[in-house]
């Protein structure tokens, strides 16, 4: 796994490390991130507006997680 870069990190946030996001890619090339915590909590957006600078559900990656 790569590193993320300052400005990935900026304009992404919190979702970018989080352990409930999934990284979705369009067939026309757009990402967007899903917060995996919507299935069961409606009080967490499907797919939050980015950057996401603060987050109740927020739990880092952990290095398992990454691979």
């Amino acid at each position: 796994m790569r590193k993320a870069s300052k400005t990935e990190q900026e304009r992404i946030g919190l979702c970018l490390d989080c352990h409930h996001s999934r990284r979705i890619e369009s067939d026309r090339g757009s990402t967007f991130y899903q917060c995996t915590r919507s299935a069961d909590d409606p009080d967490f957006p499907k797919y939050p507006r980015l950057p996401v600078i603060k987050c109740s559900g927020f739990e880092p990656k952990t290095a398992q997680t990454k691979l």
